[in-house]
């Protein structure tokens, strides 16, 4: 009982959670019409002006996370176009958190991966996404791959059936990397 009415009072941890999530959004939704009126080109530089911040450590990813999403969103509007709705910014800044971000078919998953993915590839140390299978893999790396492509990142995919060692090392080296957890577990152990 006690706890119930701390929780009226207060709010419960999760509700403080959400709280903190849409604060993001709401700026993260501030910065869209900035970046709108951009041209393509001008909406680069500034993403390219994020990402030396944050590889000259002069900006934290945490920092920036606000600006590259919606950088993303203008970007993704452009070149695939979809627009990452505020439910997926908050999906995006789960994943980013390491946490996991629970979401039906339909939800659109794969487009809130690219929010953590872009915004993690800033840092320059690779990203790999792992999925359930080499369907998956391949669709997401080709499909999004415009996106990152875009914004000026590489993107690879590793496959079950890949048996050149070139194309392999060459996926392994992009700043985005598709696969499934097989693959990644058994090039590790390998």
């Amino acid at each position: 009982m006690l706890q119930t009415m701390i929780g009226k009072i207060f709010g419960t941890a999760n509700e403080k959670e959400i709280k903190r999530y849409l604060k993001r959004v709401t700026n993260i939704n501030a910065l869209e019409v900035n970046y709108e009126s951009l041209s393509d080109d001008t909406l680069k530089k500034e993403f390219n002006i994020l990402k030396e911040r944050v590889r000259n450590e002069e900006s934290t990813l945490d920092d920036v996370l606000e600006e590259s999403f919606a950088i993303t969103r203008e970007a993704g509007k452009r070149v695939l176009n979809m627009r990452h709705f505020d439910v997926q910014l908050i999906g995006g800044i789960v994943l980013h958190e390491g946490r996991i971000a629970e979401m039906k078919t339909g939800e659109g998953k794969t487009l809130v991966a690219t929010l953590a993915i872009i915004l993690n590839a800033m840092a320059g140390k690779g990203v790999h996404l792992v999925t359930v299978n080499d369907y998956l893999a391949s669709r997401d790396a080709a499909e999004m791959g415009a996106l990152y492509n875009f914004l000026g990142f590489s993107v690879g995919v590793v496959l079950e059936n890949m048996h050149d060692e070139d194309a392999k090392k060459a996926a392994y080296e992009a700043d985005i990397t598709y696969g499934t957890n097989n693959e990644f577990g058994f090039d590790y152990l390998r």
